[in-house]
């Protein structure tokens, strides 16, 4: 669907809509096409994602560091 910026202004929630569906909506000034309108796909966030497939102990968080990682973080050679 090709429509005018005019023409856009007053029809924005029907041409969101439009766009939502998966419709093609292409926002032209006279006769020239200059932005196409479309639809964000939503991304959804799994917890546990590599749940069984990462085995064994993880790192201890709270234990201090050994010296040799420890001047790694701080900027060490």
């Amino acid at each position: 669907m090709q429509i005018t910026v005019h023409a856009a202004k007053t029809q924005l929630f029907k041409l969101i809509e439009a766009a939502l569906r998966g419709e093609e909506v292409i926002i032209a000034r006279g006769s020239e096409p200059v932005v196409r309108l479309v639809a964000i796909p939503k991304t959804t966030f799994k917890i546990g994602l590599l749940e069984g497939r990462v085995t064994g102990p993880g790192p201890d968080f709270l234990e201090p560091m050994d010296a040799d990682a420890l001047d790694l973080w701080e900027g060490g050679r």
